[in-house]
């Protein structure tokens, strides 16, 4: 096995998770908060729901400038619905696997790098950024259960049972 088989398999499990999760992110509840300085609900369920576009951007571009001096930067997609949030996770997963099925290893190695104003702030092989993508992607998708919890939405199964899915099995 590969580390793009290694990556390729995580990342679909991890898509299978954000799908779960996702399908009950409660709906017109984009601007809420737990408190003043937390991501708003809309914004997270949003990150979750697009991180596996950021393989894609690993394998095919060589660099993310966060705050661009010109200020171009990147804006979130806007939902009203779950099925909008699934249907962005399902296109950002078919496309960061089309990447790493086309990429190779040697590539993996290569560096990325991640830019605030035009000045690199990290340099690391694309393969750990991509590793770190999936787990920053699992991170996120941690708080927003707790968003959900905290609105009162049913919490699924992440990698084991929940108050909501007592009975999951893998």
């Amino acid at each position: 096995m590969t580390v793009i088989d290694t990556l390729s398999a995580q990342l679909e499990r991890e898509v299978e998770i954000n799908r779960r999760v996702l399908a009950q992110v409660p709906e017109g509840r984009t601007d809420w908060k737990p408190h003043p300085k937390s991501m708003a609900l809309g914004y997270l369920a949003v990150l979750v729901a697009t991180m596996p576009t950021w393989v894609t951007m690993t394998i095919r571009q060589d660099s993310l400038d966060l705050a661009p001096v010109d200020g171009s930067g990147n804006k979130p997609m806007e939902w009203t619905t779950r099925s909008e949030l699934l249907a962005a996770l399902e296109d950002g997963a078919r496309q960061a696997l089309e990447a790493l099925k086309s990429t190779t290893v040697e590539h993996l190695e290569t560096e990325w790098n991640l830019l605030v104003a035009g000045n690199v702030v990290m340099t690391r092989p694309r393969r750990v950024v991509i590793e770190d993508t999936l787990t920053h992607m699992a991170h996120h998708r941690g708080q927003l259960t707790v968003y959900m919890r905290l609105n009162d939405a049913l919490v699924p199964s992440v990698y084991g049972p929940t108050a909501d899915d007592p009975g999951f099995k893998s």
